[in-house]
């Protein structure tokens, strides 16, 4: 009786100080992100299997860099330094391009898959925002995999650098002068630099426009997501004769102006190498990629908050 009496009589500042504290944001974004990685296993496992292959077909490829340097042996220094590099360069770009395709993937299902399998129920019974839910599942391929690209390729490319300079010293190929202009830190920041502004960044559109139809489609979401923009950059062309949409999309894909016609070309990682940071922070289209990826996340936290399981 005493005890219920003194609940009851406690002032409303008590029974506040014994009340659990609210999860900060960070923290719950935290949570939330590494939820995503438990639930999407690919997230991680896809690069290391890439990185895996990778690694198998370019020490194949290092067995015959003493022939092709020797092959070579008239060429200058620097173009010399061009075919060791090669298996550096595709371990990169093979690395990159399927951690592209995990991110496209990812975005597209973020939303509809916990819709399809009814579990939007239980993650809604949590008190955790939309905002915070769309946001989290939105660092996935804008922060967590360009970071962890980086992370695997930088690995993949130590190993493969290891393998082809013990190749070609035990070959007794003269390289001193093409290893003089190479420089292997230079090369893992620019790529840094290149998944954190390029593919985490400027590609943000991208993302925000598939898990907006994430949100939204009933059944057959990649059909959705890629057919309104065929048919704009149609109807355009055959209305206007204009192709402002579909340049729009080369642009952003090939990282600034005149950068995709580059990069479709080269088979280098030269050709994905990212504008300064001055240029890039003052080029019209990163704006307008930032301004597009906000309003396109904002109907898709408007969307998370109305739809329910299909």
């Amino acid at each position: 009786m005493n005890s219920r009496s003194n609940v009851m009589n406690e002032t409303p500042a008590q029974a506040t100080a014994i009340a659990p504290s609210a999860v900060p944001w960070s923290r719950q974004m935290y949570w939330c992100v590494r939820r995503e990685l438990w639930e999407s296993k690919s997230i991680y496992v896809a690069p290391m299997v890439g990185a895996a292959i990778t690694l198998v077909a370019c020490s194949i490829s290092a067995m015959r860099l003493p022939e092709r340097m020797r092959a070579a042996a008239a060429l200058d220094p620097v173009e010399q330094m061009a075919i060791i590099e090669r298996p550096l360069d595709m371990a990169g770009l093979f690395i990159m391009g399927v951690t592209f395709l995990i991110a496209l993937f990812y975005s597209l299902d973020a939303l509809y898959g916990e819709r399809r399998d009814r579990s939007i129920l239980f993650w809604k019974s949590l008190p955790v925002s939309d905002l915070t839910t769309v946001l989290s599942k939105a660092s996935i391929p804008m922060f967590v995999l360009p970071v962890l690209t980086f992370a695997v390729t930088f690995v993949t490319q130590t190993f493969v650098l290891v393998v082809s300079r013990a190749v070609l010293a035990t070959s007794g190929a003269n390289t001193l002068a093409a290893w003089s202009h190479f420089s292997f830190w230079h090369m893992e920041g620019m790529l840094l630099y290149h998944l954190v502004a390029i593919h985490g960044i400027l590609y943000s559109p991208f993302y925000a426009w598939l898990m907006l139809v994430s949100a939204w489609a009933k059944r057959l979401p990649i059909l959705w997501a890629t057919l309104p923009p065929i048919l704009a950059g149609l109807f355009e062309k055959v209305a206007f004769n204009t192709s402002y949409f579909a340049g729009w999309i080369q642009n952003a894909l090939g990282g600034g102006s005149g950068r995709a016609a580059t990069a479709a070309t080269s088979m280098s990682m030269d050709s994905l190498t990212s504008p300064w940071p001055g240029e890039f922070l003052t080029n019209p289209q990163l704006w307008i990629n930032i301004v597009v990826a906000a309003i396109l996340f904002a109907l898709t936290i408007r969307l998370r908050r109305q739809r329910g399981p299909i």
